[in-house]
């Protein structure tokens, strides 16, 4: 791992953007798969070099600061790997079309190989969930668990479906749209609007996290590009094939992506279970990182028992 420096030209600088990012001292520097990495590493508190590694992939639009709570408390029994995905956050952009599912998988598994880790517990959010999955799939990677948070497993339907792909498409062909995004999400009621969106309510360190994402024309396209790029049906039709144990965590206030998704997603993949979270949005593990980080160490405890009540809700999770 190369020391920290300033990204190249036309991405967030580190010097500048990075000064007060959620977990600075944990971040790093990794150049692998032809991109230049951020990865936040956070070492086992208990268990050393021995302790299982867990994978953190964020979302489309999101960044490491999506574990800031999250990842310290798995720390507490794991080695922890939070990259910023290709084009988003600091690490450096890769060709349009690699912003694919398959691209994307590809990347973080060079990452992996770079890193020389293994993951026993694939933990994804949204979007990151689906790359996880893919991962698996293709053989990539064989953790024991794959946990998906508000996983975005599934392609839009109904209307949607007919032009969100080509909007997007659009969008991302057009350097001045990422621009014009950028220099609105500099305005607090935009961002207020944009969060309002995912049903869930942060504080105030994701929020200037968030903001100072949106407010990068660089960030912005490579979501866009993202979304162009990204297509789910021959994921969703494998989805069965999967081999680690599926735990799925779904807030039951997401505006993003219903939980109806994950709901769907449990009825089809053999042996998952299913945790609905009451009160809690798209970005759960932001408001309650507490109770996710206690689920994902319990479902992917060694030996855990068959849970009689996998299918279930969780209803002790008070509101925001």
């Amino acid at each position: 791992m190369r020391p920290l420096t300033g990204a190249p030209q036309g991405r967030l600088d580190w010097a500048r953007d990075g000064r007060d990012w959620p977990n600075h001292a944990a971040s790093r520097f990794v150049e692998s798969a032809g991109l230049r990495w951020h990865v936040q590493v956070f070492e086992a508190q208990a268990g050393g070099a021995s302790a299982p590694v867990v994978l953190l992939l964020h979302g489309t639009g999101a960044a490491s600061h999506s574990w800031r709570d999250l990842a310290p408390l798995l720390s507490q029994s794991c080695r922890v790997f939070a990259p910023d995905l290709p084009g988003h956050g600091f690490t450096s952009m890769p060709a349009p079309r690699e912003l694919s599912l398959p691209g994307m998988g590809r990347a973080v598994s060079g990452l992996l190989r770079t890193l020389d880790v293994s993951p026993e517990i694939i933990v994804g959010h949204s979007a990151g969930a689906a790359i996880g999955a893919w991962m698996c799939l293709e053989g990539l990677c064989s953790p024991s668990t794959l946990v998906g948070l508000n996983g975005a497993w599934l392609p839009f339907d109904g209307i949607a479906s007919q032009w969100f792909s080509p909007a997007a498409k659009l969008l991302a062909g057009s350097g001045l749209a990422a621009r014009l995004f950028s220099r609105l999400g500099a305005e607090p009621a935009v961002i207020d609007r944009l969060l309002m969106g995912t049903g869930s309510h942060i504080d105030s360190v994701g929020r200037r996290a968030y903001a100072r994402l949106v407010a990068h024309p660089g960030h912005v396209s490579a979501a866009l590009a993202m979304m162009a790029h990204w297509d789910l049906r021959e994921l969703a039709a494998a989805l069965p094939r999967l081999r680690p144990r599926l735990l799925l965590i779904a807030g039951e206030g997401d505006l993003t992506v219903p939980a109806r998704q994950s709901r769907q997603v449990h009825r089809q993949v053999p042996g998952s279970a299913l945790r609905l979270l009451p009160g809690l949005g798209h970005l759960a593990h932001e408001e309650r990182p507490d109770l996710v980080a206690e689920l994902i160490m319990r479902q992917a405890a060694p030996h855990a028992p068959d849970d009689p009540e996998s299918g279930r809700s969780i209803r002790d999770a008070p509101g925001p």
